[in-house]
């Protein structure tokens, strides 16, 4: 088995998702510009360093449970390479953990396009090798793998297709009954309308998705699936070609009310801002609050009963997702 050569140096941008929307659960994402970033340097020193700026920065781990570095050993394995004997890890992040911004993807994407970035020409399975690139120059990656991968270690495919490809992505995984003609995941990457504006009301608080998922019934009605069902497909109209229909289209029966005791905050904004007629919805797991709107009525998206403990971000939704290149 070939190893990851040592002396590459790669940097690396991950943008934040929002997942859900309200009804699309588990399926539906959508790139938001805040961005973690990351420098990834091999050597022949042994060993492992991670150094952590920014979010997260004294709270997660910066040993071999680093989630970037476990995902990027991982990764190694699936393309059948060898770690490096040493590995550094420098990651400033600008993504708020625990928030239901997709912080755990953007780290998981993150630890896949690196790893196969820094196996480029090793790998069996690797791009077309033309010889490492020239610092600044970007690192081929098969971003289809990144988006597979990524979402087999997520557990669902929301988070990590926005990030892997930016912009609004709709995905699914294949199930082991064969009918879905593939073994990989799969994702439709939708551009969304121009005039579409995205406002994120981000608590000071944190809420872990596995306390979120975990109150989550085995099953729903009929009539809520169904119900489910039409308003997803609305949201993909009301976001690529008619805005208007945003408020209903963002109506959801199967995830947000039967978390509302988790974070009854963030219930009570989102109420609050559908009664004035805003497509406000839990983000991802929770906590935070995001709001689909247009241009024109961006600044009407206002809470004006919250406390300082929490934030009003226009991030923008980005064009592309991950990017890689050479140091």
């Amino acid at each position: 088995m070939s190893r990851v050569p040592p002396g590459r140096s790669v940097e690396v941008r991950v943008p934040a998702s929002s997942a859900n929307l309200g009804p699309g659960f588990d399926s539906v994402g959508l790139a938001l510009g805040l961005w973690d970033r990351y420098v990834v340097s091999t050597s022949d020193r042994g060993g492992l360093s991670v150094r952590v700026s920014g979010e997260g920065a004294g709270e997660v781990p910066t040993d071999e449970r680093h989630l970037v570095h476990a995902t990027m050993r991982h990764t190694w394995g699936t393309l059948g390479v060898e770690a490096p004997d040493g590995l550094l890890i420098e990651a400033t992040n600008g993504v708020p953990h625990s928030r239901g911004l997709g912080s755990s993807a953007t780290a998981i994407v993150a630890g896949v396009v690196a790893a196969q970035a820094l196996s480029s020409g090793v790998a069996p399975t690797s791009l077309p090798y033309a010889g490492w690139p020239t610092p600044g120059e970007p690192v081929p990656v098969e971003l289809g793998l990144a988006a597979h991968v990524s979402s087999l270690l997520e557990g669902h495919p929301d988070n990590a297709s926005a990030s892997v490809y930016g912009g609004l992505t709709v995905s699914w995984m294949p199930d082991d009954t064969g009918l879905d003609r593939g073994d990989r995941t799969v994702t439709a990457r939708i551009t969304p309308h121009p005039d579409v504006e995205v406002v994120v009301f981000v608590p000071d608080t944190q809420l872990a998705t596995r306390t979120a998922r975990a109150v989550l019934p085995p099953t729903v009605p009929l009539a809520a699936a169904a119900a489910d069902a039409g308003r997803a497909a609305l949201l993909v109209h009301a976001l690529t070609s008619d805005p208007s229909h945003l408020h209903a289209a963002t109506r959801d029966w199967l995830h947000q009310e039967a978390r509302r005791a988790s974070y009854p905050e963030t219930m009570h904004l989102v109420d609050l801002l559908r009664g004035q007629g805003q497509a406000a919805v839990v983000s991802g797991a929770g906590p935070s609050v995001l709001v689909l709107c247009t241009r024109d009525s961006v600044a009407q998206v206002d809470a004006g009963c919250l406390s300082s403990h929490w934030s009003r971000l226009l991030p923008g939704v980005p064009a592309h997702g991950a990017v890689v290149q050479a140091r």
